[in-house]
């Protein structure tokens, strides 16, 4: 089975509230589409997880992030591929989250993330999250 490395961007921020809130986006495209994760996308050859990340997130939503720790390492068997996930921490550094490649997107409490249909490999990474926020 072909492993397709990616990393996705964990972007954290506080809400007018003062409350701790997370970055989803639901897929525009592909067998996935209308699926909720956390964005980012595929690391190619030459670059680190990081720089990968920070590419992905200006192509994708136009801001330019700090990227933080590493939060966890997905590996997980989709029925034709193999996902292996770096998942960082990041902070929006400017930039406005333009929606490029995406339908929707929406900032989640820790109450509210169970309230998107979040793509499978993400699961479980939503309870870590929940644990750090």
């Amino acid at each position: 089975m072909k492993t397709v490395r990616v990393v996705a961007a964990i972007i954290k921020a506080t809400n007018e509230k003062g409350e701790s809130v997370i970055f989803a986006t639901q897929r525009g495209y592909g067998d996935f589409k209308g699926g909720w994760e956390f964005p980012g996308g595929k690391i190619e050859e030459g670059e680190t997880p990081q720089q990968a990340l920070v590419r992905e997130i200006e192509e994708e939503l136009e801001t330019e992030i700090v990227v933080g720790e590493l939060l966890d390492t997905i590996e997980y068997d989709y029925p034709t591929f193999h996902l292996s996930m770096d998942c960082f921490w990041a902070e929006i550094l400017s930039g406005d989250l333009v929606l490029k490649e995406h339908e929707a997107a929406k900032w989640l409490t820790k109450d509210k993330l169970d309230s998107v249909e979040w793509l499978p490999a993400d699961v479980t990474l939503v309870e870590k999250i929940r644990g750090r926020m």
